[in-house]
């Protein structure tokens, strides 16, 4: 029985490990994305982690009459680039990222994580200029 016992642990021991690998550390795929940096925030009940939203141009359906922006969600597990992004506010932004199969608690909220900042540009904004005065009367003689 001891040698049963020795046997089946031996075996699920590296297939347990294997898999909880696989499910939370393995980078399932890597990227990058831009468009207009909406938030980020610090927030976490027992894990503070940092937590943000990419607005990216486009539109795209939520269901049968929907419409939705395209929106992409990820987490910052570095407090350098979290900070540097918080200035960064609706700022053009181009973001590195790593995707994981499952989160972690003190990773964060999302299944993506930005690693590093490719590149932030500012927004050129058109302002609304005031319409010019109007044109005094002509004298009619």
């Amino acid at each position: 029985m001891k040698k049963f016992t020795l046997i089946v642990t031996l075996v699920l021991l590296p297939v347990l490990a294997f898999f909880i690998y696989f499910r939370f550390f393995f980078v399932f795929g890597e990227g990058v994305k831009s468009g207009e940096l909406n938030y980020v925030v610090y927030k976490g009940y027992i894990f503070k982690t940092y937590e943000g939203k990419l607005i990216q141009q486009g539109f795209r359906s939520e269901g049968s009459g929907k419409m939705g922006s395209n929106e992409f969600e990820f987490s910052v597990a570095n407090k350098g680039i979290a900070e540097r992004l918080m200035r960064a506010g609706g700022e053009e932004v181009e973001l590195r990222y790593k995707e994981y199969k499952q989160t972690l608690p003190w990773r964060g909220h999302s299944v993506y994580v930005v690693d590093s900042i490719v590149s932030i540009s500012k927004q050129q904004r058109q302002e609304a200029s005031p319409p010019p005065p109007p044109e005094p009367p002509l004298l009619q003689l």
